[in-house]
């Protein structure tokens, strides 16, 4: 019988990458985390978006930080979330290069394993995302924490689009949480009360009209 994870994954195996199954990856990521830390571990998360503003898991602390050699992008397709097979939306990745304001959070050992799961149905149903653990510093010194990432050679990687292609996916993209559009004024405006400026999203954004970036 397949496992309940494989069904939860099984609608989106068609929007799969070749060789990209989410229950691997989840494997390989639950097993890198308890060989660093050992089964009492705490989980750590870092969010550079919506994970920000909507972490849809409990925690115990929550820090602002920074991680090094990544950067935040509008760059990845999205045929779930915010946008459908027929109209793909937009997501952030984490790129190479750079450097990556966002928050970090603290998961007692308790709730690890369900939010690993409540992770992976979230941002993991086509097994789009590199899991990675990047070093993040807390007041407790650094950790390393679970972090989405995209590869540039990633079929979901949309490279630099045309200011009407924006404006079209603006206007017109919505998948499972809602419209690309709404998403990426969330994460400007959540952002910004943090005190973290990101201008090309703002430049984006304006190019749809939106007044406040």
């Amino acid at each position: 019988m397949p496992s309940e994870r494989a069904s939860a994954f099984a609608p989106y195996v068609a929007l799969r990458p070749p060789g990209r199954d989410p229950e691997r990856l989840l494997a390989r990521t639950h097993a890198h985390w308890l060989r660093r830390g050992g089964p009492q571990a705490d989980l750590w998360v870092f969010g550079y978006a919506s994970l920000i503003w909507r972490p849809d898991f409990d925690f115990t602390e929550r820090h602002a930080t920074r991680v090094h050699g990544w950067h935040r992008a509008l760059a990845m397709w999205s045929r779930v979330n915010r946008g459908t097979p027929e109209q793909p939306g937009l997501v952030f990745a984490l790129l190479p290069g750079g450097s990556c304001q966002g928050m970090v959070y603290r998961v007692p050992r308790r709730h690890a394993e369900a939010v690993f799961d409540t992770l992976w149905a979230r941002e993991m149903p086509s097994g789009v995302y590199d899991p990675r653990w990047l070093p993040c510093a807390t007041p407790h010194g650094r950790v390393e924490a679970l972090a989405f990432t995209l590869s540039r050679r990633s079929p979901a990687f949309t490279g630099e689009l045309a200011p009407e292609q924006y404006r079209h996916i603006f206007r017109h993209a919505s998948g499972r949480y809602g419209s690309t559009l709404d998403y990426a004024r969330q994460t400007l405006q959540t952002l910004r009360a943090h005190g973290i400026h990101d201008r090309r999203l703002g430049a984006l954004l304006a190019l749809a009209g939106d007044p406040d970036a």
